[in-house]
């Protein structure tokens, strides 16, 4: 269970390797840079080490609790990216798909939305502004309310002897 920011590239398999072990289904995510304008040449992320790390590692805590998960893993990138550059990933692991997949989803819904990174749009002619938060993504984050969330770990069926 980790949550890592770095400038440098990462390698899928790499980070994956030995994640998730026992575990019935891992999930992964990776977020790509995208233009959906044709204008962007970069996106530039700034954050604050410190505080970064340690509102990554709280939600993913918060996730393995609300979930049940075995084992979680977020890494975000920041500086100066190109556009079609991996940006993130998250991974989940859980005894359940169902568990593993909404959990993936609940982070993803974070971050997008609350995460303390600061992107920046770099134009191909040198432009730079400032990306804001959307709507949609706090509408996408407000859904995850308590109460129509299923309950976590699933109780093991009467034949398991765990």
């Amino acid at each position: 269970m980790s949550a890592r920011v770095q400038t440098a590239p990462f390698d899928l398999a790499a980070e994956l390797a030995g994640f998730g072990a026992g575990a019935g289904a891992v999930v992964t995510f990776t977020g790509i840079v995208r233009d959906d304008t044709g204008q962007m040449a970069a996106l530039e992320i700034e954050h604050y080490p410190a505080m970064t790390e340690r509102a990554l590692s709280d939600y993913g805590a918060q996730a393995a609790a609300r979930f049940g998960l075995t084992d979680w893993r977020i890494l975000h990138r920041h500086g100066r990216l190109a556009v079609g550059e991996p940006i993130m990933m998250v991974a989940t692991a859980a005894r359940h798909r169902a568990a593993a997949f909404q959990a993936a989803d609940y982070l993803m819904d974070w971050l997008k939305s609350r995460a303390p990174f600061w992107k920046r749009e770099i134009g191909h002619d040198g432009a730079a502004r400032w990306v804001e938060a959307k709507s949609s993504d706090e509408d996408a984050l407000s859904r995850w309310q308590a109460s129509s969330l299923p309950k976590y770990p699933f109780p093991a069926p009467a034949d398991d002897p765990a």
